[in-house]
């Protein structure tokens, strides 16, 4: 089993910065892949990013290229989200996820329903 715990949410004006952390506990992730998914409030939970177990692969929704960068300490047990020029439609509860399978290929980025584990989320607001 793995315990995620998300932090580094926040109020911060358009135009700025957060970085979100995702801690996981109960086992080693390094050889997880995972994820950052975000729901706003009326709407369906969607994908942000996502990056390979080794992290030679990333992924990142058409939302946020550019912007946002996920990261991985594999040595810290932890991934995260450095968040840049956000925008009023990034206000959301963002989560992380980790891949249930830890066989995948070092290039593998899991589809939705292969994140077994996720954390309870962290709110981010952008004012605007």
């Amino acid at each position: 089993q793995v315990q995620l715990v998300e932090s580094g949410g926040g109020l911060v004006q358009a135009g700025g910065s957060l970085r979100l952390s995702c801690a996981a506990s109960g086992r080693t992730i390094s050889r997880s892949a995972m994820g950052w998914f975000r729901q706003a409030p009326g709407k369906e939970r969607e994908d942000v990013a996502a990056i390979s177990w080794s992290g030679v692969q990333t992924y990142y929704a058409d939302s946020v290229k550019g912007r946002f960068t996920i990261s991985r300490d594999n040595a810290k047990n932890t991934v995260y989200l450095q968040m840049n020029s956000l925008k009023p439609e990034d206000t959301a509860v963002y989560y992380c996820a980790a891949d249930g399978s830890t066989y995948r290929n070092s290039w593998y980025i899991p589809t939705l329903n292969e994140y077994a584990y996720w954390g309870q989320g962290t709110q981010v607001t952008v004012s605007s």
